[in-house]
């Protein structure tokens, strides 16, 4: 508990210290969010700097411009067509060199206000780049008061805008757009496959791979207007090693659960949208699957600081089926009220039974659930946001139900934080519980003898339903190895909590530095499959090299504070041998 007390301590430290007033030290004056002696270059390039416009041209410049032939569609937003010429291999080619060294895309003065007025929304608190985001996440919905339909800045739809395809997608309001992210390691962690669980997304050591490939296909709603109701969809399929962070059981989930592929596929987002105005300050209803709510980081790459995902996230639920609300109550409150099916469950898993060749203590009869877990839950989340967006607050309980023993049954509960401390400093926070209950205890011998003889929905010994990749067992009462062990308990209830914190540095656009600490707890290591404790912190850069290149190398150390949780792979029978690891990591994305 000592390290949480750290962790908190310099959480309120950060608090303190977002006054400017007491930046003025020894140093002097700062810029930048630094002492100026530490800043070089020039003070002011509209292509990447903060608050930092560029000159506007009288009409007779700019048609001078126009003329010589020589455009720059960032000080004459008209002449951007002519740039980029008309055929599809040129215009993306062209594209990606007028954005090279840019922090954002040429802004067109003749579009539609990008957001409700101020008393209505607070003000965007980030820029993206360098940030993953500009709204504070808060998931679930296309962001409320905040979205014009086909405002995603693509490479791509920009190539295809003057063929007939492209003039369909316009009229309809519907982009195609993604990214490929691949991404390596160099980590003292020696065994692969899987040597840096249960560490992620690199979670095999010292290799290169393909993280993911994502495409979306997607209308979204404009919830900036307020006069009609407007629709949208997302369809999101990934390729890569990420897939094993996205599946839910029971879609496209052989590869993992019955192959173990290292690569695979899956659809972790594929929903409708409605977005109706006349409800408060605007309601979206989605139905579908989607990205559990809320916090900081996601499985798709560009919404997070870092490439390595911290322990809280890799152990953290991932999606939900079924419908999710979220009601504008004021420019302040959201609301997010949902009704689904679980958590990385498929609705046609409640109910489905499966036979059970093994009976037992635990399951008595000829058959069993397929997924215990699979059943009615439901979600309340409450987000609350300053007037000036300096800081955000968002709580949730996260597909709540009877927290039976299931796929990924997580009962959630816990709450984000983000606070401005000035324009170049900002830090979030979040904390969680999880618990889960009537859990098989591995230490006892009748639960265990189950599992190997597939007497468990998930047993190991059923070669049928998930001989990889399933649920863990609970070592009750603790690690047997520190003695702790309880032995007479069929099940128990198990859990786990997290304190998680980001402070990031941003000097301007195209550059953010990230620190990172963690306190993970696992004590029955019902997530990770290691009765411990967790310690973790990462130092990353994100730098961009325009709004569609982005590279992230970092260092982290990961400590294992109870027993040897690193440098093993469970699934080929090799224990963990190490309770350190170094992992020097780093991936690229690129955006189409």
């Amino acid at each position: 508990m000592k390290k949480v007390a750290y962790l908190l301590a310099g959480l309120l430290l950060a608090v303190m210290v977002s006054n400017r007033a007491m930046a003025a030290d020894v140093w002097g004056a700062w810029q930048n969010g630094l002492p100026t002696a530490w800043v070089e270059g020039p003070s002011c390039n509209p292509a990447y700097d903060y608050a930092c416009d560029y000159p506007k041209l009288t009409p007779k410049q700019a048609k001078k411009m126009e003329q010589s032939g020589n455009c720059d569609p960032y000080l004459d937003y008209k002449c951007l067509d002519a740039y980029l010429g008309q055929d599809f291999a040129t215009r993306l080619y062209r594209y990606y060199i007028l954005e090279w060294g840019h922090g954002a895309a040429p802004a067109d003065p003749s579009a539609p206000p990008a957001r409700r007025v101020a008393k209505m929304v607070p003000p965007a608190p980030q820029t993206s780049p360098p940030m993953p985001y500009t709204e504070w996440p808060y998931g679930g919905t296309t962001l409320l008061g905040v979205n014009r339909t086909a405002s995603v800045d693509s490479p791509l739809m920009v190539a295809l805008a003057p063929t007939a395809l492209g003039k369909w997608l316009a009229d309809t309001g519907i982009q195609a757009y993604g990214w490929v992210a691949p991404g390596g390691n160099i980590s003292t962690n020696t065994v692969r496959q899987g040597g840096n669980f249960p560490i992620s997304y690199g979670y095999t050591p010292n290799t290169v791979q393909l993280d993911q490939a994502v495409l979306y296909i997607e209308r979204t709603p404009d919830t900036v207007q307020s006069d009609h109701i407007d629709w949208g969809f997302r369809v999101a399929p990934i390729f890569g090693t990420d897939y094993r962070y996205t599946f839910a059981y029971g879609l496209f989930s052989k590869t993992l659960n019955e192959q173990n592929l290292v690569d695979g596929f899956d659809i972790p987002m594929a929903y409708g949208e409605i977005f109706v105005p006349q409800v408060a300050q605007g309601m979206m209803i989605r139905v579908g699957r989607y990205i559990s709510i809320p916090d900081i980081e996601a499985q798709l790459a560009p919404n997070n600081y870092t490439y390595i995902h911290s322990i809280t996230y890799t152990w953290d639920n991932y999606t939900n089926t079924g419908v999710q609300l979220n009601i504008a109550l004021t420019n302040n409150w959201i609301i997010q009220p949902g009704i689904s099916v679980g958590t990385e469950a498929m609705p046609w898993h409640w109910g489905d039974h499966i036979p059970n060749p093994a009976p037992n203590p635990l399951y008595p009869t000829s058959t069993m659930l397929k997924d215990p877990g699979s059943m009615p839950s439901f979600t309340m989340g409450t987000r609350w946001t300053s007037d000036d967006g300096r800081d955000d607050l968002t709580v949730v309980a996260d597909a709540w139900n009877d927290g039976t023993f299931g796929y990924n049954n997580l009962m959630w509960l816990g709450f984000t934080y983000y606070h401005i401390i000035d324009q170049y400093w900002h830090f979030a926070f979040e904390t969680y519980n999880e618990h889960e209950n009537n859990v098989p205890n591995a230490n006892n011998a009748v639960a265990a003898a189950a599992n190997g003889t597939g007497g468990l929905p998930f047993a190991t010994g059923n070669p049928t339903n998930t001989p990889f990749n399933g649920p863990n067992m609970a070592q009750c009462g603790g690690a047997a190895v520190l003695g702790g062990a309880n032995t007479t308990k069929l099940t128990c209830t198990a859990d786990s909590q997290s304190f998680l914190l980001y402070v990031n540095y941003s000097p301007n656009e195209l550059n953010n530095f990230t620190l990172r600490g963690e306190f993970y707890m696992d004590p029955q290591g019902w997530r990770t499959g290691t009765a411990t404790n967790y310690a973790e912190t990462a130092i990353g850069w994100q730098h961009w090299l325009s709004p569609q290149i982005e590279i992230r190398p970092e260092v982290g150390y990961y400590r294992s504070l109870d027993v040897p949780a690193f440098n093993g792979n469970s699934a080929e029978g090799k224990p963990a041998t190490r309770d350190w690891a170094v992992i020097a990591a780093s991936d690229i994305i690129f955006h189409f």
